[in-house]
């Protein structure tokens, strides 16, 4: 004879902690940026690993926030880009 299956319900605190979890993996990332030991600015959320600059790189990126605008549509419209969902 074979022995009866145990199902094991999960408790009102396991139920809360597993949508918790599912809504978060489908809530966009949010950015959020720090500062580093040696002083750099990080950017958290963009992908796998930080990015990292110190305070003269980040002014001369948003410096030129309008050409890289530019330039990133001419690739998109140009298929040149590979694009990938937000999240």
């Amino acid at each position: 004879m074979a022995k009866p299956q145990v199902v094991v319900k999960p408790t009102y605190e396991q139920l809360k902690q597993q949508l918790a979890d599912a809504q978060a993996k489908l809530a966009p990332a949010t950015l959020e940026f720090r500062v580093g030991e040696k002083g750099g600015v990080s950017v958290y959320g963009l992908g796998r690993f930080p990015v990292t600059l110190y305070y003269e790189q980040w002014l001369r990126v948003l410096e030129r926030a309008e050409d890289l605008k530019t330039f990133l549509e001419a690739q998109r419209k140009g298929g040149r880009l590979k694009l990938r969902d937000a999240a």
